[in-house]
């Protein structure tokens, strides 16, 4: 029965070096940044590893009142492209450390 206790022991010291692992991979997907576009690159955007939108670069061309209803669109679809590279991004990081395991609660 002590066996059992020591495989115990053993499962939860992994456990908690997963965890420590995946802290730190987390804190550096916040410095690893995707960009996403739209309209040939007239829209792009920053995202970071934790799905925060850093910046915004819009070309000057794709700017007009009359056309508004087109720069929203082009915005939204960067926006989009930059947040699908970024759960990518995060993806492949996390799966780094759990060896494509599934976890709960981890999913992206």
């Amino acid at each position: 029965m002590a066996k059992g206790i020591g495989g115990m022991g053993n499962l939860l010291k992994q456990a908690q070096e997963m965890q420590s692992r995946m802290a730190k991979i987390q804190e550096e997907l916040a410095q690893k940044t995707m960009e996403g576009s739209a309209g040939g690159g007239m829209v792009q955007v920053t995202v970071n590893g934790q799905f925060a939108l850093t910046a915004i670069k819009i070309d000057a061309t794709v700017v007009n009142v009359e056309e508004k209803e087109m720069l929203e669109d082009l915005v939204l679809a960067a926006v989009n492209d930059g947040m699908r590279k970024a759960r990518d991004m995060v993806s492949t990081e996390m799966s780094k450390v759990t060896g494509g395991f599934k976890i709960p609660g981890l999913s992206i």
